[in-house]
C-alpha cells in the first residue's frame, strides 16, 4: 500500500472516530486504563473560574471545560471508587497554544502530581490523554486540577478512573483497646497496633455496629469527642490497609464517660400548642426554654417514648410530627436538654385524636399476646398448611414449633452455631414450599468459619439432618444480615450483611453486603444477573425480605447513621452501600424508596398485607405501616404504630389465609437490657 493511501485510510479512520466520539455512540477509554475504568465528563464537575463549552470538536459528552486564564482555577470530579487500592486517573485534555498548562492534580486535597504538565497539542480540536496513579479511599474521592501559572488549565474533557490493586492479604485485627483520659465528653481510645504484609493504612472504629470514628494507619490512639456524660460506649476497631483488605475485628471495650459538672437543667418550655392536624400528622408549637449554657435539643414524648428529636443552634420550638396513626388518641408534651444530658421538666400536655383513616389496605386495629417466655426470637416461618409456625432463638439455637393459640414446642437445635456477641448467631428460617413431600426447612446462622445457609429435615416434631448448602460469607460481631425467603419463583433468597467491612457490598464475587438467590440444593439460581449467587449488591445490613402480590421483592435494611432503607429490589441493582447511605445522586446506584432517621427505625423484619408493608424498627420501637401504591413502584406516606409501647420490634410475618400479622419483640439482647425471657410474640388484625 502506497504511504499516500495509508495515509487517507488513517484521516477517514480518525474522522468516524472522531464523529462517533461525537454522537455519543462510543467512548474512548485509553488502554493505561482498566475495563473496570468509570468516565467522568468535565463539563459534569465542580468548575470554579472556567466553563462548560462546545466551540470545538472531538470531545466526549456534551462538551468540555474551558478554564479562565488565571492562577488557582479548577475543575473538581467526585469519583466513586468500590474499594481502597490504586486508582487509575487518564486526564483527556487539549492545549491549542504553544504554551504549557501545567496544573496540580490533587486527590482528598492532598497534591499527589505537582505542576504536572499539559503540553501543547496540535489545536484546539486535538485532544490527549495524560495519566498518572495513585493511592484512592473507597467510596467517594475527589480528584482536582488547579491551574498553576497564569495561563490557566487545558481544555479538559473528561478523567477516566479505574482502581486496581493485587494485595489481598488482610491486616491482623487490633489488640487489647482500653480507655484512658476519659472526661464527661471525651475519652482516648488506646489499642494495640495491628501488622500488615504491605502496611495498615487506617483503622475504623465501631460503636454498637455503627462506625464512630477513623483513624490513621500509624496511630494507636484516637481521641473521641462529643460523648455524651455518663454513657457507656461498646467499642471495637478493625484495621484496613490500602487495598481495601479489613483485618478480623479486635476485642471489645466499654467505656463510660464521667458525670456531667453541668447539672442545672433547662427551663420548662413555653406553652406546648397544635394545629395542621390530619389523619397522620400535626404541627407543634412551645415556647422556648433557657439554661445556663445552652439548650441543645427539644424532645417530643409521650411518656417516656420520644416521637422526634428537634435539634439546632438554638434548635427550633416548632416542628411537624408525622408518621402517626389514623384514628387515634395521642398525649404529648416536650422537654429541653442541653449538652450535659439535663433535661427539664416537661411542657404542659396536648391531647389530641387523628382524623379518620382513609385507605383501602386495611390498618391495625387490633394487637394481643400469642406467647410469652421468649428470648431474643429472630425468624419467624409459617409451614405451608399454615397450621403452626418456626421460630428461632438467635442466641440459645433452639428452634421451635408454635401454634396459632401460642402452645410452644421445641422441635430442636441447629448444629454448628456459635454467637458473636453482637447480632450473629442463629437467624433466618425457611420452609420449603414442597415441605410436604422433602421435609426441608432451612437456615441461616453464624458458625466457626463465617455465615451458613444449612438445610435440615423436619418431620412435623422434630430436626434432624444437617446439610451445609453455602458458606464462605463473612462474618463479624455485627452486620450479618440472616433473613431467608421463598420467592414466587420457587428459589431462596437469603440476605447477608457487610460483616462490617464496607467495600464487600460493592464486590459482585463476594457473599456479603448482598441479596443472594439460590437453588434448594445450594447452588446459585439460574438467571442470576452475574453467573453467580449475586441477586442484587450495594447492601450494608439487609435483615427484612417479603414479596407483593405482584412478585416484586422488597427490603429493609439498616444505614449506618444517617438514613435506613426501604428498597424495592432488582436484579442485578446497586443499592450503594457505602458510596450511598440513603438517597444520593451517584449515577450506576438503585435510590431506596423511602428512608427514615435510624432513631425513627433501624428496621428488621417486613411483611406485605394487602398491598401494604409492614416493618418491625428495633432502635424506633415501632411498626411502620408502607402503602404500596396501586400496581405502581411507588409508596404512600409511612405511619407507625405502637411507638415505644412493646419496645424493640425484630420480626413481623404475615399469616397463611388471614389478614393479619405476627410480630416478635427483641428486648433481650444487648441493646434492650431485658432478662432473659421477656420477649413476645404478638397477633396483629389487620382491618
Amino acid at each position: 500500500m502506497k504511504a499516500s493511501t495509508l495515509t487517507t485510510l488513517r484521516g477517514r479512520v480518525a474522522a468516524l472516530a472522531v464523529m462517533l466520539l461525537c454522537t455519543g455512540l462510543v467512548q474512548a477509554v485509553p488502554q493505561s486504563a482498566s475495563a473496570a475504568a468509570t468516565r467522568y465528563e468535565a463539563e459534569s464537575a465542580t468548575i470554579v473560574q472556567g466553563a462548560a463549552e462546545s466551540n470545538h470538536s472531538g470531545y466526549s459528552g456534551t462538551g468540555f471545560v474551558n478554564g479562565d486564564n488565571v492562577v488557582g482555577s479548577y475543575v473538581e470530579f467526585t469519583v466513586t471508587a468500590a474499594s481502597a487500592g490504586t486508582g487509575q486517573i487518564a486526564i483527556r485534555y487539549s492545549n491549542g497554544t504553544t504554551a504549557g498548562r501545567p496544573a496540580d492534580v490533587a486527590v482528598g486535597g492532598t497534591v499527589v502530581s505537582a505542576a504536572r504538565a499539559f503540553n501543547a497539542t496540535a489545536d484546539w480540536n486535538t485532544w490527549a490523554t495524560s495519566t498518572l496513579t495513585t493511592p484512592v479511599k473507597a467510596g467517594s474521592n475527589k480528584i482536582r486540577l488547579t491551574s498553576t501559572t497564569a495561563n490557566g488549565l487545558p481544555n479538559l474533557d473528561y478523567i477516566d478512573f479505574a482502581v486496581t490493586s493485587s494485595d489481598t492479604q488482610a491486616p491482623t485485627p487490633p489488640g487489647r483497646p482500653s480507655c484512658s483520659a476519659i472526661t464527661e465528653d471525651s475519652l482516648t481510645l488506646n489499642w494495640d497496633a495491628a501488622t500488615d504484609n504491605v502496611g495498615v493504612a487506617a483503622y475504623d472504629i465501631y460503636e454498637h455496629g455503627n462506625k464512630f470514628a477513623e483513624a490513621t494507619g500509624t496511630a494507636t490512639t484516637k481521641n473521641l469527642t462529643g460523648l455524651s456524660p455518663n454513657t457507656t460506649y461498646n467499642i471495637t476497631l478493625f484495621a484496613r490497609d490500602a487495598a481495601g483488605n479489613v483485618s478480623s475485628v479486635s476485642p471489645i471495650v466499654d467505656c463510660t464517660t464521667l458525670p456531667g459538672s453541668d447539672t442545672t437543667a433547662p427551663s420548662a418550655p413555653g406553652t406546648l400548642s397544635t394545629s395542621g392536624l390530619t389523619a397522620n400528622s400535626i404541627v407543634l408549637s412551645w415556647g422556648a426554654s433557657t439554661d445556663n449554657k445552652a439548650v441543645t435539643a427539644y424532645e417530643v414524648r409521650s411518656g417516656s417514648t420520644v416521637y422526634k428529636t428537634v435539634t439546632g443552634t438554638p434548635p427550633a420550638t416548632t416542628t411537624t410530627l408525622t408518621g402517626l396513626a389514623c384514628a387515634s388518641p395521642y398525649t404529648l408534651d416536650v422537654v429541653a436538654k442541653d449538652a450535659a444530658g439535663n433535661v427539664s421538666p416537661p411542657s404542659n400536655t396536648v391531647t389530641f385524636t387523628t382524623a379518620a383513616c382513609a385507605t383501602d389496605g386495611g390498618v391495625p386495629s387490633s394487637i394481643a399476646t400469642v406467647s410469652t417466655g421468649w428470648s431474643i426470637p429472630w425468624g419467624t416461618y409459617w409451614m405451608p398448611d399454615g397450621k403452626t409456625a418456626l421460630v428461632t432463638e438467635r442466641d440459645s439455637f433452639k428452634v421451635f414449633e408454635v401454634t396459632p393459640g401460642g402452645t410452644r414446642t421445641q422441635v430442636g437445635a441447629v448444629p454448628g452455631v456459635v454467637t458473636t456477641n453482637g447480632e450473629g448467631g442463629l437467624l433466618g428460617v425457611a420452609v420449603d414450599p414442597k415441605w410436604s413431600t422433602n421435609h426441608y426447612v432451612y437456615f441461616m446462622h453464624t458458625a466457626s468459619e463465617g455465615n451458613r445457609v444449612a438445610r435440615m429435615t423436619y418431620d412435623g416434631s422434630s430436626l434432624g439432618g444437617y446439610t451445609v448448602l453455602l458458606q464462605g460469607i463473612k462474618k463479624s460481631r455485627y452486620h450479618n444480615g440472616g433473613r431467608l425467603a421463598f420467592g414466587p419463583d420457587g428459589y431462596l433468597y437469603a440476605s447477608t450483611g457487610e460483616a462490617q467491612t464496607p467495600d464487600l457490598a460493592q464486590d459482585k464475587d463476594s457473599l456479603n453486603g448482598k441479596i443472594l438467590r439460590m437453588t434448594t440444593d445450594g447452588k446459585a439460581a439460574p438467571g442470576n444477573p452475574f453467573g453467580n449467587y449475586v441477586y442484587s449488591y450495594g447492601h450494608r445490613n439487609p435483615q427484612g425480605l417479603a414479596f407483593d402480590g405482584k412478585g416484586r421483592l422488597w427490603e429493609a435494611e439498616f444505614g449506618d447513621s444517617k438514613k435506613d432503607e426501604l428498597n424495592l429490589i432488582k436484579p442485578g441493582n446497586n443499592y450503594g452501600w457505602p458510596v450511598c447511605e440513603g438517597s444520593c445522586s451517584t449515577a450506576g446506584m438503585t435510590n431506596p424508596k423511602k428512608t427514615w432517621n435510624v432513631s425513627e427505625a433501624s428496621p428488621s423484619g417486613i411483611a406485605i398485607v394487602r398491598n401494604v408493608i409492614y416493618m418491625a424498627a428495633l432502635k424506633g420501637e415501632r411498626l411502620w405501616r408502607v402503602p404500596i401504591t396501586g400496581d405502581t413502584e411507588n409508596l404512600g406516606t409511612p405511619t407507625a404504630y405502637y411507638v415505644g409501647t412493646y419496645g424493640r420490634l425484630r420480626t413481623v410475618t404475615k399469616v397463611p389465609g388471614q389478614d393479619q400479622l405476627w410480630l416478635s419483640t427483641t428486648n433481650c439482647d444487648n441493646n434492650g437490657g431485658e432478662p432473659d425471657g421477656a420477649d413476645k410474640l404478638f397477633r396483629i388484625s389487620i382491618t
